[in-house]
Formats: C-alpha cells, structure tokens, sequence
C-alpha cells in the first residue's frame, strides 16, 4: 500500500499536479515528509497539504478490524489451507481439519511412546486415495534411526481400512507410495533435504516426514555453538520446504534431561530466577526438547507424546488456533486411538511438561510431580 501512486488516489487535480511536478509519486513518498517539509516542497497552504495528507492516509492505510473478525478469518484460512486428517477426531476438531499444510508440525517425547507409531499412520493416510480421505500422493519418510516398518504401516492400512487392503495388490500399492531415505549420518542427511525441493514436486509428493532430525544432530554435535548454528540452517531450510511446496511436513524430536542452571536460564513460565531455583531443589534435572528452544520458535505446531500415572497423553502443547489440550490415549493395532475426543485444557507448566514412560509421576517445568 506504500507504493500506491498518488495520482490514483482520488486527489484534486491541481493538488495531484502539484505532487507529480515534484516527483513525489507514491504514499510513501508523501507520508516520509512532515506537513511543514510537504508546505515547502509544494508551495501550497497547510490546508490543501493536511487535506491531501488526510487522504492519503486514509487510501493507504488499512481499516481497523475487531478481534472478532480477525478471528474468524484465522478460522476460515485454516480450514481452507489444507490439512491432513489424522483420524484422531478430538485432536482433528482441535486443529481446524488435521495436520496443516504449508508448516512445521513436531511430535516431541520419550523413546518408545509412540511418536513413530503417529508417523507410520500419517504416511499411511496420506497416501490413501481421496475417496478414502486420504491426500492421493508420495510420502518421503526420512528414517534416521531405522525405524521404519512397511510390516507394522500395513498392519495399520489392514485394520483401518479392511475393504480397502483386502482388494488385490493394494497393500504393495501403498507401500510402494511411501519413499524411505535413511542417511548415515548428517552430511547424508543435509544432502538428501537439498535434493528435495525438485523430487517434492516431480514425485507428486504430499507429505514430509522426519523421524528424527534430533538423533543426527545431538549425535554429531552434542550442546554447543556449532550445533546451534547448523540447526539454524535446518531450521530455515526446512521452513522453506514447507512453505515451498505447501504440503505438511512432521519432525519427530527427542527429549534429554535439562539441569536445573539451564531451567533457571530458559524457565519462560513467568516465574523469576530466585523461583526456578527454589522451585527445582532436590531435582538434578528433568526433561526437555532435544533441539532447543530455537526450533521450539520455529514449529507451527507442536504435539507432545507422554504418559502420566500409567497413561498415555498427546499434548497440543502449541497452535496458533487451539488452547492447550491433552488427549489420553493407547496404541492399537490401527494405530494411536484416542480414549475420548473432549481434550483435557491444560495451564501453565502442565502445557510444556514431558514425562518418560515408567516414572511414578510427571515432572513439570516448576518442578512439581503430579500423581
């Protein structure tokens, strides 16, 4: 709107003139200048210049919305950005359609809860034909920690979707759909997402997924300066991959114990510094994203996997569309099910909290167990 020509805004025709001879063409020129500096410049009253200037704003500026209708086209866009169901109703209903194309979405959470079970059932669904609700393409699965099972994904399309995979030659069909890379180390790895941005187009590609970038990092690069500085270029490139090829793209990311200086330096819950010790006395840890707070920055969407008491929980721990929700759940031979489709709504440390598996309670960000 700041390039908008002045000429087209409606002005009166020996003020326009006026603003042409002296090569203030566009609303940024004009707006650049004080009413007293336009005065001099033109050589016209301050009245025809706070008149013209008044207009000008008015052509350029945009309208005051209310928060209501802001809202609702936050709404709307997601719905109809593209997203692709999970089939988990609850968390589906949550996020406006399912896993939103165009950005980031994380699975976050301990070894064995259940966060590659999500991804095998993603590619499955995304390389479902339409009329099965699924998106009718490729997935590339890149498999960094040789995870991947074709045996436990069709067990998965079997008991999903029975008339389906029961119909001759289709299991190899969907199978042969999902594209495996599993790079041997981080090189490989930064080289096979370089080659992507072609084969995400040529290959009729809808999904990307990740599984999982935190394993080859932290492996190669421990915490230090050098790991910051390569995950900030995976960051952005993969950013631009989504948005590239506006297809949704799911990274699986690792948790490792955090020690109580380092919570005292990222503790972003509001509390202060003389708090967060006293809140973690007789903890020497607890669990934390792998990849950091920058990649926390960087994700759209993030879901994390862990159990409390016994159960099993997926977190919609950050969306710009949803409050915090916690869904408990189980893993079956489909896949992940949820036990309801409500949502628990969850405040304050609760929302960030990462439990492993096995422990008698949930360690949280304040340092309290909850049974």
């Amino acid at each position: 709107m700041a390039n908008k020509l002045i000429n087209q805004m409606g002005l009166p025709k020996s003020i326009a003139n006026v603003f042409a001879a002296r090569n203030i063409t566009t609303a940024k020129e004009a707006l650049s200048l004080t009413e007293f500096e336009l005065m001099e410049v033109l050589d016209v009253s301050l009245a025809d210049v706070t008149s013209a200037i008044a207009r000008i704003s008015e052509i350029t500026c945009p309208p005051y919305q209310t928060a209501l209708t802001l809202m609702e086209q936050r709404v709307q866009k997601e719905h109809m950005g593209g997203h692709l169901p999970t089939r988990l109703k609850g968390l589906d209903n949550a996020l406006c359609g399912g896993i939103p194309f165009g950005v980031l979405t994380e699975l976050v959470g301990p070894a064995g809860i259940g966060k590659t079970q999500l991804c095998l059932k993603l590619a499955l669904l995304a390389s479902l034909p339409t009329a099965y609700g699924g998106l009718g393409g490729r997935v590339i699965y890149i498999d960094v920690e040789s995870k991947f099972s074709s045996k436990r994904m069709i067990e998965m399309g079997l008991k999903s979707f029975p008339d389906l995979f029961h119909t001759k030659g289709m299991a190899q069909e969907m199978a042969g759909r999902i594209l495996v890379l599993q790079p041997a180390s981080l090189s490989e790895f930064t080289e096979s997402l370089q080659q992507l941005k072609i084969s995400l187009l040529q290959n009729q590609v809808k999904l990307l997924i990740i599984d999982s970038m935190a394993a080859l990092i932290s492996g190669e690069y421990g915490q230090g300066p050098a790991r910051q500085h390569l995950l900030g270029w995976h960051i952005s490139f993969i950013k631009s991959l989504a948005e590239f090829s506006r297809i949704p793209v799911v990274v699986t990311n690792q948790v490792r114990s955090q020690t109580r200086d380092e919570a005292c330096q990222y503790s972003f819950q509001g509390q202060s510094r003389e708090k967060a010790v006293e809140d973690h006395t007789g903890y020497d840890s607890h669990l934390v994203a792998a990849l950091g707070i920058h990649w926390a920055h960087a994700v759209t969407i993030r879901l994390v996997l862990d159990s409390k008491s016994g159960k099993r929980f997926i977190k919609l721990a950050k969306s710009p569309i949803s409050p915090p929700l916690a869904f408990p759940f189980n893993i079956t031979s489909s896949g992940i099910a949820l036990l309801n489709d409500d949502g628990i709504e969850l405040t304050g440390p609760e929302i960030n909290s990462i439990h492993c598996q096995g422990h008698s309670g949930i360690i949280n960000f304040d340092g309290e167990r909850f049974q």
